[in-house]
């Protein structure tokens, strides 16, 4: 577990929750894949954060007193936890590898990725099973030490910083723990998978007991998560396929429907899941469905 205070912030600076009419501090990653992704979840949430300069460490949103710091993305979670600042994104791999107090608020649907066991393409081993007894390196030494024991598998952990999958060719360690997002890093140094360990993407966290301030930023975020996650659909359809129809769309408990000046005719509207729109769009044609409109959702209040 992460210490509570590592000299950040002299004892009892923040320690009482600030009034919501001052301004919230949210950390995110000053660099790497998490921070564009998360200056355009504010920016869709309406906060209407400022374009921070090359050399910017901090700057406000213009819709509301929000605050935004710029952090190593592997400090959020410790931030967080000592009160640095109100909450924060960051990667769940990096919460749980600094073992961090914290409150996970919600997931916020990018960077995803995975942390994956990788060998020598050439190599003998076939599961995570085969690494009992060799050399790991890895650059997440608690959360692969962690992980391999839910495994029943006692490894050498070799903790290296930067580019780990060149460990192996140098002879530094006999296997690799890292994130994998595509794939093409592992083939690229001729490494290959041995399977999946954990599943990371980012995370809105706050302390371990979140403020005010923190809670009201949770639902506002989680409305643009969700809303990115649906789509909205309309089409006409003649109402004698009207029941087959409403049995084609998913996730709407309901969905509406209006007369059309046309007799006979109804428009059906709903909101369904992004990721079903290429199945039952054929699908919806084939019960009679014309005229069909998908759009983006913008805000989702459930």
């Amino acid at each position: 577990m992460a210490a509570s205070r590592r000299g950040r912030l002299p004892a009892g600076t923040r320690s009482s929750p600030a009034p919501l009419e001052q301004s919230l501090r949210i950390a995110i990653p000053a660099k790497g894949r998490l921070r564009e992704p998360a200056v355009a979840l504010l920016e869709a949430a309406g906060l209407g954060p400022e374009e921070p300069g090359e050399r910017a460490l901090a700057f406000p949103c213009r819709n509301a007193p929000v605050e935004v710091l710029l952090v190593r993305a592997a400090d959020i979670p410790e931030y967080v936890q000592d009160g640095v600042v109100d909450c924060g994104i960051t990667g769940a791999d990096l919460v749980v590898e600094r073992g961090a107090r914290v409150t996970e608020l919600l997931r916020l649907g990018f960077g995803a990725c995975t942390l994956e066991a990788a060998v020598l393409a050439e190599s003998d081993a076939e599961t995570v099973f085969d690494l009992a007894g060799h050399r790991v390196a890895t650059v997440y030494p608690h959360l692969t030490s962690s992980l391999l024991a839910e495994h029943g598998v006692e490894a050498e952990l070799v903790d290296v910083t930067g580019s780990v999958e060149i460990a192996p060719r140098l002879g530094l360690a006999d296997a690799i723990v890292d994130l994998v997002s595509s794939g093409n890093t592992l083939r690229t140094n001729g490494l290959r998978s041995l399977g999946v360990l954990f599943r990371s993407e980012a995370l809105l966290i706050a302390g371990a007991e979140p403020d005010e301030a923190a809670c009201r930023l949770e639902p506002l975020l989680r409305s643009v998560v969700d809303a990115r996650a649906a789509r909205y659909l309309m089409l006409n359809a003649p109402e004698s396929a009207l029941e087959r129809i409403a049995a084609l769309v998913p996730g709407s408990r309901s969905p509406t429907v209006l007369p059309l000046a046309e007799p006979g005719m109804v428009a059906v509207h709903a909101l369904v899941p992004a990721a079903d729109v290429w199945d039952i769009l054929p699908r919806l044609e084939e019960a009679g469905a014309s005229s069909i409109l998908v759009v983006p959702v913008e805000r989702l209040l459930a």
